[in-house]
């Protein structure tokens, strides 16, 4: 699933070639890919005619087209959420190009220029309108509004985090996982934050110091910077930006995916051990197992 660099890769794609341009027309081609907008398909494209489409925000894994008024002037204050779930893609195609085969729903404008294509295969992401709500003084959209601060937005505050953190009594990177305490870490950069602080993944948080904690979430920030200037990691065609093209961090992955392989840092063979339904890797010289780990 991609986790924030992937998905602002993609906002920042969408925000050069779509905002400040006016809907023209919605096709929604797959119903469930607007299943969270419970109103239904059409009135989902009805309300978009003539919205001007203002910015293209995002939020830890979340992104959202905020809305402008159209003819009418109806209400500013709501956006259309993207989420891209396993296989969602944002793409920006030409009116003339062959629709994709697992094409969900087209916007058009009236500029008559290229238009935005929400591709879904497995049908796991999906867009719906929502309204936005006021939370410590941002505007994010209402289903996002529980959610944590990423850790690139202006107002994440790395000491509150620090402290949210080490009241937990939970592993270290369950505690990164959890959205509600810091969002748009996931599996891939949560491994790689880990491997740069020098932590493992079962570390209690309860036993992290602060200066340990600072220097987690400053490893998150690095490492999803450098992926972030890498396009994202891509792992197969899934995962592209808004033309198609796939990111390649996962040539510069220290630890995750790379079970077997020598730590980059002192040569011990990268260790692939079971969580939560998934992979953690770590390198058991550089990151040992805590006496008391937190499963």
């Amino acid at each position: 699933m991609p986790e924030l660099p992937e998905v602002e890769v993609v906002r920042r794609g969408v925000a050069a070639h779509v905002v400040g341009r006016t809907v023209s027309g919605v096709d929604v081609l797959h119903p469930r890919s607007v299943r969270r907008h419970v109103p239904g398909p059409e009135d989902f494209a009805t309300r978009l005619v003539g919205r001007c489409l203002t910015a293209a925000r995002r939020r830890g894994k979340y992104m959202w087209l905020e809305l402008g008024g159209g003819p009418e002037e109806v209400d500013a204050g709501e956006a259309v959420l993207a989420h891209l779930g396993m296989s969602g893609q944002l793409l920006v195609q030409p009116d003339e190009a062959p629709d994709e085969t697992h094409l969900r729903v087209r916007f058009r404008f009236d500029d008559g220029g290229p238009q935005l294509r929400f591709v879904d295969q497995r049908t796991f992401g999906g867009l719906s309108l929502t309204e936005l709500v006021s939370v410590d003084g941002v505007a994010v959209p209402e289903p996002v509004a529980h959610i944590a601060p990423d850790p690139l937005e202006p107002v994440f505050d790395l000491e509150a985090a620090v402290a949210r953190m080490r009241k937990r009594r939970t592993g270290v990177k369950r505690a990164l996982l959890d959205q509600t305490l810091v969002s748009g870490i996931g599996n891939i950069y949560a491994d790689e934050a880990l491997w740069r602080a020098k932590l493992h993944w079962a570390r209690p948080t309860a036993n992290l110091t602060r200066p340990q904690a600072r220097s987690l979430l400053g490893a998150a920030v690095e490492v999803m910077q450098a992926a972030l200037t890498a396009g994202g990691t891509s792992f197969d065609d899934l995962y592209v930006n808004v033309n198609g093209e796939s990111g390649y961090f996962d040539r510069s992955l220290a630890v995750y995916g790379q079970a077997g392989l020598p730590c980059p840092r002192c040569g011990t063979a990268v260790r692939r051990d079971a969580f939560m339904n998934r992979s953690s890797y770590s390198c058991p010289r550089c990151q040992p197992t805590p006496r008391n780990p937190h499963y």
